[in-house]
């Protein structure tokens, strides 16, 4: 099987990739994010994720987009539905086409990994790239091993975002934090 796995960040992909190479599959690392903002967040995570790449000897491909003005031109008149209508399906249609024009077979994404995304809709978008590329999508429900991949990061001191990556989800941060 030859997966490339779309990765939003380090943190996120360690147990993604620790539970695939446990079944004898070897990854190679995507990195398409032009969500995450501001810069300074980007450049970091994209960083860290470099980093942890060499530790752990992985192959990482990295579509190195900085994408602040498309971004709010796609988001602004639909804040409230931004991930699933544009932010998963941006980075998502990105890999599997590269995945197709690149000789692999299959694809999966880190995002499966966080209680905090909406699941079903990942799963429910790859399954539509999956057929709309007739390219194979690799599903599991990482989201088991959330917490132990997190304590791992920190354990090798990967930095640790606060937020998804887009402006909108800091704000949702603090007006979450600010409401407790």
């Amino acid at each position: 099987m030859k997966l490339l796995m779309h990765t939003c960040c380090a943190p996120c992909s360690v147990y993604c990739i620790d539970t695939l190479r446990a079944e004898g599959i070897e990854p190679t690392l995507y990195w398409y994010n032009p969500n995450i903002h501001p810069y300074k967040e980007y450049e970091t995570r994209l960083n860290t994720l470099r980093e942890y790449s060499k530790i752990i000897d992985i192959n990482l491909i990295e579509e190195n987009v900085y994408g602040l003005r498309e971004f709010c031109k796609n988001v602004v008149n639909d804040l409230d539905n931004r991930c699933v209508n544009y932010c998963y399906r941006v980075r998502l249609e990105k890999t599997v086409k590269y995945a197709k024009e690149n000789g692999y077979d299959s694809f999966t994404t880190t995002l499966l990994v966080s209680p905090y995304q909406k699941h079903d809709e990942i799963i429910k978008l790859c399954n539509e790239l999956a057929d709309k590329y007739n390219i194979n999508f690799i599903y599991r429900d990482f989201r088991v091993g959330f917490r132990e991949g997190q304590a791992k990061a920190r354990e090798l001191g990967l930095y640790m975002q606060k937020y998804c990556g887009c402006v909108f989800s800091e704000e949702d941060r603090y007006i979450h934090a600010k409401n407790k």
